[in-house]
């Protein structure tokens, strides 16, 4: 469910391109807050903690938090012992990855800026002194940093966009390296697991939304961010390492999968303008019951259709409902947890419509910068997710219908689509 580009994703040169920022020196660095949280990670700890002890960053100027997150795996016992210039808060279950973030901020105090880090990352030298700079210069409000897989021959993210219901897309991801990722840039988002922002402007923009838990958190944000009249950058010379998706790759496929399903749509929901929502939200939530759809394993469903019966069922009424009964209570209808945990996705948002309005009603009244400047930073907003035909028919009916490609016209003729 995670999005990936299959190729390089470019708009046309210029597009987003900015110049790139001159290293700090020393005289101009800010104080720094890194928030690292952590859930029965311990086996990346060492690698985290001990690159960003080789920083070429003065150690006055920044400190470590790590949020744990009701580990059971020794994790905190480990800081305690080797990592002494950590400061440990320990939460006694897993919060999610919104709040333990939210937590992490709270602790910074009076630090200019907010590093947030993935605990499965390991930084270059230079990497805090290059993610803050742009912040620091007055460019940006936001970075977000490159990527690369642990080896560092590929990208894992050269910064961000999506579709037009929401489906993030981390730039270059699984792509070679190459010098088009080496150009500094207008990102609609900072990736979550390597970013750096300004703690007035965090603060001001809400945080992290809590309500999502994880995943699609850090997308919403840098998309609130836009709306409320900031800016982020990709900063090339900032450069991580990641195991990618290391710890949700234990996690139940189900319980990812409405998280995954649900925060698009949250997103999409808070952040369009009124126009633009009116037209994509009945496309958002019919894509999305195609996709549980086809998750249930449904098919045809012939057992569902009058047309295929041949005579009435047999025996009385009562008999009929003793076998319906039978049929649920030994699980012969229910649907798969994959497709159950869509429909939990969807009715999260329609279940719930005056509380997400009033949410959204928050967002849009502190609205300074219009849909129009901010839907260039999607990279490829008519990216169709899906391969399966009906799912392509109805994506590509719903955009003429809805008239999707006069919203994001200019913007449809990349030459590269993600995928999956």
């Amino acid at each position: 469910m995670s999005t990936s580009p299959k190729g390089p994703i470019e708009v046309p040169p210029g597009h987003l391109d900015v110049p790139s920022t001159p290293p700090l020196d020393d005289s101009q660095l800010p104080k720094v807050s890194i928030i690292i949280l952590n859930w029965n990670g311990r086996h990346h700890l060492p690698g985290c903690f001990e690159s960003l002890g080789a920083l070429d960053y003065p150690e006055a100027l920044y400190r470590i938090h790590l949020i744990d997150n009701g580990s059971d795996d020794g994790s905190v016992e480990l800081i305690r012992r080797d990592f002494s210039n950590v400061e440990l808060h320990q939460n006694d279950r897993n919060l999610g990855f919104s709040r333990g973030c939210n937590q992490g901020s709270e602790l910074a105090q009076d630090d200019e800026i907010l590093v947030f880090l993935n605990n499965d990352i390991r930084v270059d030298t230079s990497f805090l002194r290059r993610l803050v700079g742009p912040i620091v210069r007055g460019q940006c409000e936001a970075t977000t940093a490159k990527m690369l897989s642990w080896d560092g021959q590929r990208i894992n993210s050269a910064g961000g966009g999506m579709n037009f219901h929401g489906i993030g897309i981390q730039r270059g991801y699984e792509e070679e390296l190459a010098e088009t990722y080496d150009q500094a840039r207008l990102s609609l988002f900072a990736c979550g697991g390597a970013m750096a922002m300004d703690a007035e402007v965090f603060k001001e923009v809400g945080r992290f939304d809590e309500e999502f838990f994880a995943y699609y958190e850090d997308v919403d944000l840098g998309w609130r961010t836009w709306v409320m009249g900031y800016s982020i950058r990709y900063v090339p010379e900032a450069v991580c390492y990641h195991h990618h998706s290391s710890t949700s790759g234990r996690v139940p496929i189900e319980r990812l999968r409405v998280l995954q399903v649900r925060n698009p749509l949250l997103a999409c929901f808070k952040n369009y303008d009124d126009v633009n929502l009116v037209r994509i939200l009945p496309s958002m939530l019919a894509l999305a019951t195609r996709r549980c759809y086809l998750a249930s394993g449904l098919g045809d469903a012939p057992d569902y259709r009058i047309e295929n019966m041949c005579s009435l069922p047999s025996g009385s009424w009562l008999g009929r409902c003793w076998s319906a009964l039978k049929a649920r209570l030994t699980g012969v209808q229910s649907l798969p947890p994959v497709a159950a945990a869509d429909l939990v996705a969807i009715n999260d948002l329609v279940g719930r419509w005056e509380h997400w309005s009033a949410r959204r009603a928050d967002v849009q009244g502190k609205r300074r910068r219009s849909d129009e400047e901010i839907l260039r930073l999607f990279l490829h907003p008519m990216w169709c997710i899906e391969q399966e035909s009906g799912y392509r028919e109805l994506h590509e009916g719903l955009a003429k219908f809805a008239g999707l490609e006069e919203i994001f016209a200019g913007l449809t003729h990349l030459e590269h689509e993600p995928r999956s």
